[in-house]
């Protein structure tokens, strides 16, 4: 095993891929056939104990506080492979600026990326902790960008979004969905598609993805800022998060 007895180690949300399907195959196990999902498929994840693959699990060292290293694992790998589909694009709009917006944006400005953020309108918190982050704007997401972005990427589960993004981003823009669910997308006019815009999801992740993340987080100083909530009080946690009420990410501490 690459795993030493007694390290401390991270587990993601992909708890298990088959390797046998045609995804595994063409190296997307991300979206494997038969996957087997953490805390969904798989009990853990709000427990005190789990089970994991040791092959879809990440040694994250010694050093920092395991609730703040928590985020990274979840909000953080699925904002990073967001974050690679929108390209290479350098202004880069986040809507809804949750626990993996904080990090990603983080990210970005790292690798010299502007960033704008949209929050929900009256936000100004999550708006001022944007711009703390070092987003060049943070505003309501029911008003236009300030400027035409290459890439906007959704967090939070809008379906109305997707139409505002579309008319945010340039010719040949991209618009990705990074999240499980989202409401239903509105019915919009072709021509805020037409000119090449694309309108992308993300499903998941690949071991390769969180090695990369993992390895380049602290790289880009990432660090993360975090709510706990001991096990008890997860459906407050869950509240706080439908409602808003947090900044960046919430953590469950056995």
């Amino acid at each position: 095993s690459h795993l030493r007895l007694g390290e401390r180690v991270g587990v993601g949300w992909l708890g298990h891929a088959c390797g046998t399907c045609p995804y595994c195959a063409a190296l997307e196990e991300n979206l494997c056939d038969a996957p087997v999902f953490t805390g969904c498929t798989r009990d853990g994840g709000f427990a005190t104990h789990t089970v994991a693959n040791a092959n879809f699990v990440y040694p994250l060292g010694e050093a920092g506080d395991d609730a703040a290293l928590a985020p990274l694992l979840c909000a953080g790998l699925i904002g990073w492979r967001t974050l690679k589909m929108a390209g290479e694009g350098r202004r880069i709009g986040l809507y809804g600026f949750g626990a993996a917006a904080h990090i990603i944006a983080q990210v970005a400005r790292h690798q010299g990326r502007e960033i704008h953020a949209f929050t929900r309108p009256g936000d100004e918190a999550a708006q001022a902790f944007a711009r703390s982050l070092g987003a060049v704007y943070a505003g309501p997401s029911d008003a236009p960008a300030p400027e035409l972005l290459d890439a906007a990427l959704i967090f939070a589960p809008a379906g109305e979004l997707v139409p505002q993004a579309l008319r945010a981003v340039r010719k040949g823009g991209r618009v990705v969905c990074g999240g499980i669910h989202m409401s239903d997308i509105p019915s919009f006019p072709y021509r805020w598609l037409w000119e090449e815009r694309k309108i992308l999801s993300v499903a998941n992740l690949t071991r390769a993805d969180a090695h990369e993340f993992l390895a380049l987080a602290p790289k880009a100083g990432v660090t993360t800022h975090v709510t706990p909530y001991p096990l008890a009080q997860a459906n407050d946690a869950l509240d706080d998060l439908r409602h808003g009420r947090l900044k960046g990410a919430a953590v469950l501490v056995p």
